[in-house]
């Protein structure tokens, strides 16, 4: 709409006075990237609603991880962690891995909307490609909360030394959402590779265990052997189970240093929300 150009109002007049154009300025061009991002998010977290039985049968698992695994080796008191209990120590590699196995498969679901033709549309709009990822990658942030929230109940009432200041659960909440960011677009980007659900399902399956126990999610990074040690220095998953569990637990210590911790997993997602970003339209060619 140019400056002669008059606004229509309801019932298809047209207004006696000129509408000025909105200026485009750098603000105004953020401010609309981040309005357009949140809605693609929260378009996504929307289907959480129709299946919330989903949040639940996700939690066997990590639940499984603390009852059993957990139990069993704070008895034997094997593996020396420096913390009361192993379960203390534990606890937040358990969540990085709840929100590691949510995320790693989100591009199954990017694959079920290209061939529902949901893509198309989304490409067909001006929102900008990056802000369609970002979108994606935070929805799946939103998904790892509930997950949190639960894995804290199960902590509580297994005697864990929760940390209840509410800076460091904001902290956790932090780190939850860029590990799910991390993790859910590296998803995408393997999707928009592959391009077929089996395959990324087991691209999937074949990196998360690698991950998982590449990482200091259940022992200390110190009794791994040489290289194994390296592997997990350059994992991003060991940095965010490393803030978390200076955060989650009572008397936590970050081994890295919280700076470090969230400078790498804000690193790690940027890089691959832009990657993804410019991958994204591949997925329907």
């Amino acid at each position: 709409m140019t400056l002669h150009e008059r606004a229509v109002l309801p019932g298809g007049l047209a207004s006696p006075f000129p509408v000025k154009p909105e200026r485009r300025t750098p603000i105004n061009a953020v401010l609309s990237f981040l309005r357009k991002t949140l809605t693609i998010a929260e378009w996504e977290a929307r289907k959480l609603r129709h299946d919330p039985t989903d949040l639940f049968t996700r939690t066997v698992q990590p639940a499984l991880w603390l009852l059993v695994f957990g139990e069993t080796f704070t008895r034997l008191r094997a593996i020396p962690t420096g913390y009361k209990s192993y379960l203390d120590f534990l606890a937040p590699g358990i969540l990085a891995q709840s929100v590691l196995f949510l995320a790693i498969f989100y591009g199954i679901a990017v694959i079920w909307e290209r061939d529902v033709g949901v893509i198309h549309k989304f490409l067909a709009s001006p929102t900008p490609r990056t802000a369609l990822m970002l979108g994606k990658a935070l929805s799946a942030g939103v998904r790892g909360l509930p997950q949190a929230l639960i894995i804290f109940v199960l902590s509580f009432l297994l005697g864990i030394h929760i940390n209840w200041n509410p800076l460091a659960l904001l902290g956790v909440i932090a780190l939850v959402i860029l590990g799910a960011v991390s993790f859910s677009t590296f998803s995408v980007i393997i999707a928009c590779l592959l391009k077929t659900r089996d395959r990324v399902m087991g691209i999937g399956q074949v990196l998360t265990m690698p991950l998982f126990f590449a990482s200091n999610a259940i022992y200390p990074i110190k009794v791994m052997p040489g290289w194994l040690q390296v592997v997990a220095h350059i994992n991003p998953l060991s940095y965010d189970v490393d803030g978390l569990r200076a955060l989650m637990v009572q008397g936590g210590a970050s081994v890295d240093g919280l700076g470090l911790d969230f400078a790498v997993m804000l690193a790690v997602s940027t890089v691959l929300v832009l990657i993804g970003g410019q991958l994204y339209p591949r997925i329907v060619q």
